[in-house]
């Protein structure tokens, strides 16, 4: 391998990087497009879940109950009925997802010592915030219920009942529950993946197109060395971009970095030299710079989002679509990068991870050449 024919094709692709202002500035901006549209649009918390209360019963301990919803940060009453027909359409129509409803009976079956029932009436059109709204509900009665039981007791005289096991919660890594520090870490590496991969995989097929690739053909450029310096030049974008996606991350979402930034740097160069590889393998395969990108999207953005974890458990996926996921790399990143990110580990936690990325960005890298040297030959 000869370095200055390496370098020569590293300047020539920072040449025509600087010269193509329109993509430079795509490469620079979709960090900031991405990181501020999922960061602020994107959110799996659920709370302050609007709420129509119809009170049949009209007492103070009905009120109270309803005092117990409005005084929650998870729900939020936007308005109160006196028929089931308003609820049915303010569900229709989307502006609740819950009905609380109160019988007429409700203080009576109270201070009788009866059970008091009450109505919940949840949209379930979205499965998943339907089952959280509804943990929610029941944990919020449950609990109100409990504190009504033991008022009754004490006025009653008779001696309070210890729970048979208290449950003491603790939350570690992300103890508010704030879905943002979930989302950012991983979608670093959908962006990354997203930049290597359309970026380089319109390179080859863009010097087919330009009527360039004979004029490379006939150099004594080997395909190591046209590798090497093709990817030099995005790989210098693709830090830029890496440092771009952490300091918001870290600075404007105030996600907490805990582990190591070398580690960090280290995790994000592998996974950022095998995208580049792949970007470059699929453009050595393609002869047109259109089929060359759909390509480099079908497999690059399409697994990252939804195989790696970023969004999706990779657990709750099907047997088959997990035994898939295996062979994505953003799979491996992500779970890198959430555990740097939130719970400050280091190697001696994620070295198999880092250990699929070393294999995944060398055989990409072999794979890439290879094709090359089918081409230049």
């Amino acid at each position: 391998m000869n370095l200055r024919r390496t370098r020569a094709i590293a300047r020539k692709e920072f040449l025509h990087i600087l010269r193509d202002a329109r993509s430079l500035t795509m490469a620079l901006a979709l960090p900031f497009l991405m990181l501020l549209l999922f960061g602020y649009a994107l959110s799996l918390d659920v709370d302050r879940i609007p709420v129509v209360v119809y009170d049949r019963d009209q007492t103070p301990q009905s009120r109270d109950l309803i005092h117990q919803f409005s005084g929650s940060r998870y729900f939020h009453i936007v308005d109160t009925v006196d028929a089931y027909p308003p609820i049915e359409r303010s569900i229709d129509s989307n502006q609740c997802l819950v009905g609380l409803v109160i019988p007429r009976d409700y203080a009576r079956n109270l201070k009788e010592g009866r059970p008091a029932s009450v109505q919940l009436l949840i949209d379930g059109s979205d499965s998943n915030t339907a089952g959280i709204a509804l943990g929610y509900a029941d944990a919020l009665v449950e609990t109100y219920a409990a504190g009504l039981r033991d008022r009754a007791r004490n006025r009653s005289g008779a001696a309070a009942l210890n729970p048979p096991a208290n449950a003491q919660i603790r939350v570690w890594y992300n103890s508010d529950l704030v879905s943002r520090n979930y989302i950012v870490p991983g979608l670093i590496a959908v962006i990354l993946m997203i930049i290597a991969s359309m970026l380089t995989s319109l390179t080859i097929a863009r010097e087919w197109d330009n009527g360039t690739m004979e004029q490379l053909l006939s150099t004594p450029v080997r395909p190591a060395e046209l590798v090497l310096g093709k990817l030099s030049a995005y790989f210098m974008l693709g830090i830029a971009d890496m440092l771009i996606s952490v300091a918001i991350g870290a600075f404007v979402f105030g996600v907490p970095l805990k582990g190591s930034v070398l580690l960090l740097f280290f995790a994000s160069c592998m996974f950022l030299f095998g995208a580049l590889c792949w970007g470059l393998m699929l453009s050595a395969i393609a002869r047109t710079q259109l089929l060359a990108y759909q390509m480099g999207v079908t497999s690059s953005f399409l697994p990252a989002f939804l195989l790696s974890g970023f969004i999706y458990s990779v657990g709750n996926m099907p047997k088959a679509i997990q035994a898939v996921s295996y062979i994505v790399p953003a799979r491996y990143f992500v779970t890198i990068l959430k555990g740097i990110f939130l719970k400050g580990v280091g190697l001696n936690v994620l070295w198999l991870e880092m250990s699929f990325l070393s294999l995944y960005a060398l055989a990409v890298f072999v794979l890439a050449t290879r094709k090359m040297r089918q081409k230049v030959v």
